[in-house]
């Protein structure tokens, strides 16, 4: 039986620690002469996509890091990302997914020593990584576990469970359309596909850890995968709707561009 049974796995806490810590980082680069800088590309105004870059402004104007967000399209896409990567004052880049006009593709240009997000190998996946500190911060111990990874997107499943694997534990990828009933033999689950409600209370066991790392939106407002039946149980530790994985996605985030910034 894992010991947070009934608790909700939040990692804002873990997230407000780190970013104090990452204030005196930025300071220290101040200091040295270096101002951190993070641009984000985007290609599209749909509510989740303005909803993260709010929340990436806000972080950074409250540890001292500029960001900024330009909006790309299919004819100069490349042309941006390589303007980003031969400006010196650019520290970190990102693009922010889902794009809807711009080929997946374009992530193959991300210079690795600036991919922050760690979408093109420079970085570790920032969410991938969230999820591995959201697992320590809750004294979460994977030896021996049963783990589930719901999805296997490049942002999070992916990443997750090549970490995972490496690390000798015991992983079960799930793919698009294979029986979720099997979950309910699982200690750990973590679901990151993007389907709304994917995730029902009949597929989760008693005793299990579920990690909802999906996001999408729906009726212009943010949701994840885990369906809210499940979300109530109090036999089971899980994320929150929000504060989360989240929060902790864009702390590693601006930690890589911190590192970034240093060398």
């Amino acid at each position: 039986m894992i010991n947070n049974i009934g608790r909700e796995l939040s990692g804002q806490d873990l997230a407000d620690y780190i970013k104090e810590r990452q204030v005196g980082e930025a300071r220290r680069l101040h200091a040295a002469g270096v101002r951190p800088k993070l641009v984000i590309f985007y290609d599209n105004d749909s509510p989740v996509i303005a909803k993260y870059m709010a929340l990436k402004k806000a972080y950074g104007t409250d540890i001292g890091v500029e960001v900024t967000a330009a909006k790309f399209s299919a004819h100069n896409a490349k042309e941006s990302i390589l303007a980003a990567a031969a400006d010196n004052s650019v520290h970190g880049i990102i693009v922010q997914l889902p794009l809807e006009v711009v080929s997946d593709d374009i992530l193959t240009v991300l210079p690795p020593k600036k991919d922050v997000d760690g979408l093109n190998g420079g970085y570790s996946s920032a969410t991938a990584e969230a999820v591995n500190w959201l697992i320590s911060g809750n004294n979460i111990d994977l030896s021996g576990k049963r783990i589930a990874i719901v999805g296997r997107g490049k942002l999070v499943g992916e990443p997750l469970a090549k970490t995972w694997s490496d690390s000798g534990h015991n992983i079960t990828v799930f793919h698009r359309g294979d029986d979720l009933s099997a979950l309910k033999d699982f200690d750990v689950i973590v679901s990151a596909t993007g389907v709304p409600g994917l995730i029902k209370s009949e597929m989760v066991g008693p005793g299990a850890v579920v990690i909802d790392a999906g996001t999408t939106s729906e009726n212009r407002t943010l949701v994840g995968d885990v369906d809210e039946a499940l979300r109530a149980r109090t036999d089971i530790a899980i994320t929150p709707r929000t504060g989360g994985v989240g929060p902790l996605t864009v702390t590693v985030l601006f930690e890589h561009l911190l590192r970034a910034a240093a060398e």
